[in-house]
């Protein structure tokens, strides 16, 4: 992989005497296994905290002490069972538009209090919604249960999602989810970050937003695995300043 683009890039970035807000993302976790030791390692080599987004029914004790144990892993919540409630021939979605207020609003509560009694001040305010979809109907029961941020996919569109609710998105997955659900093409890959990145240097793009790689470990191959540390590698070298969900 030539990651010249994105070394010049990253010049570019210093020259202007810039800084890139970056962050990491990890979906799905629900146990301590060798795919979850395996992004610890990956996230202490580099020193990148690995946001760790924890499904909140399907939970081992052995993740909670994992997570206790690592500081390096920021533990955020992922839904609430990761079940789609959509009707026949609609994208997944747990949250989607027309369920049950009252429903939603339960699932949200309890999911909330289920990490933070097992975690307590390590349960980090962010929410991330399955399959990054969540109807907009909703946002008001986030920021009522306690969330201080919502994470889904593509930049967003405002800072604030509702009041009192920041939305930070991720930009950038490596899995090509509609084919193989490999490594997506790499030269794709490279060029949507260098020409994302280089809109934010320009000013054509909201470079307040920081900026989020989203990860499966779960699901990673050795292509994808490889292409994630090259990755991180490079932005770890890069003129970043790492962001965490504490800040919310």
């Amino acid at each position: 992989m030539n990651w010249d683009a994105l070394e010049a890039e990253f010049d570019a970035w210093r020259a202007a005497e810039l800084t890139l807000p970056f962050w990491w993302r990890d979906d799905d976790a629900v146990d301590e296994t060798p795919a979850l030791r395996r992004l610890m390692g990956v996230s202490e080599r580099f020193d990148i905290p690995a946001h760790l987004a924890v499904i909140p029914t399907g939970f081992s004790k052995n993740l909670l002490t994992v997570l206790n144990q690592n500081k390096n892993l920021i533990p955020i919540v992922h839904g609430y069972a990761h079940q789609s409630h959509s009707s026949v021939g609609e994208k997944k979605c747990e949250f989607p538009e027309g369920r049950n207020l009252s429903d939603v609003s339960k699932e949200l509560q309890s999911g909330f209090n289920t990490l933070t009694d097992a975690l307590g001040d390590g349960l980090a305010p962010l929410f991330v919604p399955p399959w990054n979809r969540f109807d907009s109907s909703f946002l008001s029961v986030l920021q009522a249960v306690g969330y201080k941020g919502i994470s889904t996919f593509t930049p967003r569109q405002n800072r604030w999602a509702t009041a009192g609710l920041e939305q930070v998105n991720t930009h950038v997955d490596p899995i090509d989810w509609r084919g193989l659900r490999s490594l997506a093409d790499q030269k794709t890959l490279l060029n949507h970050t260098v020409r994302s990145l280089r809109d934010r240097r320009l000013g054509d793009a909201d470079n307040s937003e920081p900026f989020g790689f989203l990860t499966h470990h779960l699901v990673h191959d050795e292509a994808i695995w490889g292409f994630t540390e090259q990755f991180l590698e490079q932005f770890a070298a890069g003129p970043v300043r790492l962001w965490t969900a504490w800040e919310l």
